[in-house]
């Protein structure tokens, strides 16, 4: 988060076809009861790969646009390249992930992260023998960003094959708290490395993936577990291969709009990284155009990140202690005030300190979605059906700038941004009215274990 709520390594959900009362929390068929024997040694492999692979790409997503920028390409090229990437994420992500289900998850796991290892090394080489040429820089890029999402989508599922499901708010919460390390420390790397040398954000990027490749290498678990499929799920599709690959690839989206609860989960995660895209960027505006330099912008996003490292460590107690429920709905409804506060005051900390807020809170609420994703979506359907979710999330957060300029392009000044926090206020109210309506009765977690007492 700082600004990013979207599903990591199991987002999704299953649920009954009609409204009942929650079902008892037990564990999927595919699912360990304890924790494996190499549990410890793999959840920390597990993190820091995660941490490694958002720290890099933080270092050098933040000096692309200036790359781009200052080698003389224009605006549209850094907009076609975002475009290209959201395009590669929507289309390889599925089709990635029928491999990871089917049992090569380590596999494409591992070949993904050196892929895109080898494209940031290219890249660091090319930007430091002089000015690339375009076709080869947005080639590699092009590349990297594939393995990326190849990445990804593969990740669906190790949370379940690592650790018991008593565990798994608590796992996600690390690695969420991981990953909101690196929304702060990655862009300042970044931009530091960037002042010594033009090549390095890329350089260091392409060791992180490199580390992130050895990491899942070292792991002792196969990352089999739930696959290849068991039960109906599983089953090869009918009719001719064109029908059955087709059938293959757009099984999690089946999932995904046939399951009731699935569908208020993508739902709220898309509407919750929307807003807090447009809110982030907009305060970006706010604090370019009133003039503050960057010390005051790199308290802002630090503090934001600060506060959603904060909310994902206390995630798991808070969900336990108040219940998933009604964990869900309470910082749904929180969120609403907290954004439309984001509209009073012209000083950094009128928007500053309800941002911070909002991103303290919603880690809790994605972690109870994310555990309870893992903990009942068929084993064989969890890297696409994760693959469906962070698709849309990520298309949502790539939206969020979009409307954020738009709103201050056709209102600038105080009224672009009241009328910002407003409009996300009041889309997080329809949200809210909606996660109440549905009635998301069966996100209740199970009791602590103590199997991940020993990982640090």
């Amino acid at each position: 988060m700082g600004t990013d709520s979207g599903f990591d390594a199991d987002g999704v959900l299953a649920a009954p076809a009609a409204p009942q009362p929650a079902p008892p929390v037990t564990a999927p068929a595919d699912a360990p009861v304890t924790a494996p024997a190499n549990a410890a040694h793999d959840l920390r492999r597990l993190w820091w790969a995660s941490t490694s692979d958002a720290l890099g790409s933080q270092a050098s997503g933040v000096v692309l646009p200036l790359l781009l920028l200052g080698l003389g390409y224009p605006v549209a090229v850094v907009g076609a390249l975002a475009g290209a990437a959201t395009g590669a994420g929507l289309l390889l992500g599925p089709l990635a992930a029928i491999p990871a289900d089917r049992g090569a998850r380590k596999a494409v796991l591992v070949w993904s992260a050196a892929a895109s290892a080898a494209a940031m090394t290219a890249v660091a080489v090319t930007v430091a023998a002089g000015r690339p040429p375009l076709a080869v820089l947005l080639g590699l890029l092009l590349v990297e960003r594939c393995g990326a999402c190849c990445y990804q989508a593969a990740l669906g599922g190790t949370v379940a094959a690592l650790c018991a499901p008593p565990d798994y708010p608590t796992l996600t919460a690390r690695l969420q708290a991981g990953e909101q390390g690196a929304l702060v420390l990655g862009p300042a790397l970044g931009g530091l490395l960037y002042q010594l040398a033009r090549a390095w954000p890329f350089a260091a990027d392409a060791g992180s993936y490199a580390i992130t490749a050895l990491c899942v290498r070292s792991m002792r678990d196969d990352l089999r577990a739930g696959s290849p499929g068991r039960g109906p799920a599983a089953r090869a599709p009918r009719g001719g291969r064109t029908a059955r690959a087709l059938a293959e690839a757009t099984a999690g989206a089946r999932l995904v709009r046939g399951t009731p609860l699935l569908r208020t989960v993508l739902v709220w995660v898309t509407a919750v990284n929307l807003v807090l895209a447009a809110l982030y960027y907009g305060a970006l505006f706010v604090l370019e155009r009133g003039g503050y330099g960057g010390a005051v912008t790199g308290a802002v996003l630090a503090g934001c990140g600060a506060a959603g490292i904060a909310g994902a460590l206390g995630a798991p107690a808070a969900a336990r202690r108040i219940g998933g429920t009604r964990t869900v709905l309470a910082v749904t409804w929180l969120l609403v005030p907290l954004s439309a506060a984001m509209a009073l005051g012209g000083r950094p900390l009128a928007f500053a300190a309800p941002l911070a807020a909002v991103c303290l809170l919603v880690p809790s609420a994605t972690v109870v979605l994310q555990s309870r994703a893992i903990h009942v979506v068929p084993g064989e359907l969890r890297a696409r059906a994760s693959a469906v979710l962070t698709a849309a999330t990520g298309a949502a957060a790539a939206l969020g700038p979009v409307a954020a300029g738009a709103v201050g392009g056709a209102l600038p000044g105080q009224s672009g941004r009241a009328a910002l926090a407003l409009g996300c206020a009041a889309l997080l109210g329809a949200l809210a009215l909606y996660t109440g309506w549905v009635g998301p009765r069966s996100l209740e977690l199970p009791a602590a274990g103590p199997s991940l007492g020993s990982v640090r």
